[in-house]
């Protein structure tokens, strides 16, 4: 494998303490969780004592100022445990990460540390029924009136959303204005008005939180306001790239992940005599998949150090999600295959693998779009 140049002896000891964590207080409740739909909060109040909740926050406000590699680590070790990768990276990496770049003094010093601590999750309420991908069709609307702003409208599809304690929700301010009349609130869970949906049943990602919410006559204070006025699709295309290369993160681990139960399974389990990893077709094929899984590997660091540098563009995210996605997809049917009746039972982490992979190839764009955001890239350098 060729190594990896990205990280610091500051890092490996990071990926080390969250690997035993992960050991201690995640794998044991893995299965609970799924069966109940839920991890609960107790999760996050020790993942903030852990010090695992918005890594890359400043100092002034509870945070580490870590840099984006920390949440890199947080999302390869945990994005293959049922979602929690998932959820810990929307309130760190996202709905954290638009306050504290486009918050005002009192959102950051009200939000942030608690949300450090665990004490209130974030969640980013973008999606509409009938509005997914395309921020500039939200029909949430938001209206002026004083020294507030009264919020109506519903959002679905959204992670973290049964135990949110604030949400950053994209709504309309001018719709005369179209893509540039769109602004983001930061609503508390203690505002009257904005309630939540009992939790959505998902195909995978079970122990992922994910609800309908629903804001009806919601009175947000004027400082509420996340950014400026009108600003903000803006503000939500700037972070999209960013976002969109974590789910490139995930999707690698997750493959990696696979890959490795599947090696332990093929050298255990015989069949006619041999091992399953005797046959030539299981040789080629786990072949096949570790060096698809390389490549990916090797895009994503590279895509990670331009990260780092402020250099990623959004075609290269769009690349880089859609491309990993697809392959997480790949790898992960191909396991279930290679485990035979056995990688169909739900008891067997490769089938919570699979179903669980499903959802990346949805949420942060179809990669349907990511595929028409590329192609206009590329018509566009034509011209």
């Amino acid at each position: 494998m060729i190594p990896r140049t990205l990280f610091s002896e500051e890092h490996v000891l990071f990926r080390d303490a969250v690997r035993k964590f992960a050991d201690k207080e995640v794998r044991p409740d893995l299965q609970e969780w799924e069966e109940r739909e839920d991890t609960g909060t107790d999760i996050w109040k020790k993942c903030g004592e852990a010090g695992f909740l918005c890594a890359t926050v400043d100092d002034a406000y509870g945070g580490a100022g870590a840099d984006k590699l920390y949440s890199m680590i947080l999302l390869e070790e945990l994005g293959p445990l049922g979602g929690l990768g998932l959820s810990l990276a929307m309130h760190s990496d996202i709905v954290a990460r638009y306050i504290q770049s486009y918050g005002s003094e009192y959102l950051k010093t009200n939000y942030l540390p608690k949300m450090v601590s665990g004490e209130m999750i974030g969640a980013l309420a973008m999606s509409e029924p009938s509005a997914g991908s395309d921020v500039k069709t939200v029909k949430t609307r938001a209206e002026r009136k004083g020294d507030h702003w009264v919020l109506n409208g519903s959002k679905i599809f959204i992670s973290n959303g049964y135990h949110s304690g604030l949400v950053v929700v994209v709504a309309q301010t001018e719709k005369s204005l179209g893509a540039k009349g769109i602004s983001l609130f930061v609503v508390d869970r203690d505002m009257p008005g904005f309630e939540k949906g009992k939790k959505l049943k998902k195909v995978g990602l079970r122990a992922q939180d994910t609800a309908e919410l629903f804001f009806n006559d919601v009175i947000v204070p004027a400082e509420n306001l996340l950014g400026e006025e009108n600003k903000g699709f803006i503000h939500c295309m700037q972070d999209l790239p960013w976002e969109r290369l974590q789910i490139a993160i995930m999707a690698v681990a997750c493959a990696e992940y696979a890959l490795e139960l599947t090696k332990s399974y093929v050298t255990d389990r015989k069949l006619f005599g041999q091992r399953v990893s005797d046959f030539q077709n299981t040789r080629f094929r786990l072949a096949e998949l570790a060096s698809e899984i390389q490549i990916g590997r090797v895009f994503v660091d590279r895509c990670m150090e331009l990260e780092l540098k402020g250099k990623l563009s959004s075609n290269e995210a769009s690349m880089a999600k859609y491309w990993c996605t697809d392959l997480q997809g790949r790898v992960v049917d191909e396991c279930v295959q290679l485990h035979g009746g056995y990688g169909f039972m739900h008891e067997y982490e490769i089938s919570r693998a699979w179903t669980d992979a499903r959802a990346q190839r949805i949420y942060g764009g179809t990669n349907e779009v990511m595929k028409e955001m590329i192609a206009n890239s590329i018509l566009g350098k034509a011209k």
